[in-house]
């Protein structure tokens, strides 16, 4: 189940990341070449993008990508490192779940009112459906980071630690600078 949801989200954001690409490509062709364009090519790329994004939340989680301050957290004791973290999984999870609500009850609205998008003739709800798939990947993803802290598998949120990827990179340059000193000797 967990590669299965695995690889359906790359192939989701793939696939959307390389239509998005070519239906711009081919639509920026077409504006300054021909001199003509399509009508709904930007809401498409509009909707495509909010799908893209996310769906990207729910992967950026897995990977550890997002943007979070955890300096705080690292300093604390093993035990209250798990509880602040928990405590933060449990914040991410009401707001997941708030989302999810919300984002029923408008979709159940705008099917109820049967809105079509302005330049194409798909229903608004199915188009914005985006918003509930994507909250209940992220509340997925969030419960199952929990799991892991939980049982003790992962430490917190698992955040790239960049300053500590750049002292790498770092490291690497002054071993080649100092390699050229010595040569020049």
């Amino acid at each position: 189940m967990v590669k299965f949801l695995h690889r359906f989200e790359e192939a989701g954001i793939g696939l959307l990341l390389v239509a998005m690409t070519l239906l711009v490509f081919f639509e920026v062709i077409l504006r300054f070449f021909f001199n003509e364009g399509l009508l709904w090519a930007q809401e498409l790329t509009l909707y495509m993008s909010a799908w893209l994004v996310l769906m990207g939340a729910s992967w950026g989680l897995r990977e550890g990508a997002h943007i979070g301050v955890d300096a705080l957290v690292k300093h604390l004791p093993a035990g209250t490192q798990k509880v602040v973290t928990l405590i933060a999984l449990g914040g991410c999870l009401a707001y997941c779940g708030l989302f999810l609500y919300g984002s029923w009850i408008y979709l159940s609205k705008m099917r109820m009112i049967g809105i079509e998008m302005e330049d194409m003739p798909i229903e608004k709800w199915k188009a914005m459906s985006c918003l509930v798939l994507g909250f209940a990947l992220l509340a997925l993803r969030v419960f199952s980071l929990g799991y892991e802290v939980w049982t003790g598998k992962r430490a917190g949120f698992g955040f790239i630690d960049e300053a500590k990827e750049s002292m790498h990179l770092a490291q690497e340059l002054e071993a080649e600078y100092d390699a050229k000193e010595g040569q020049n000797k």
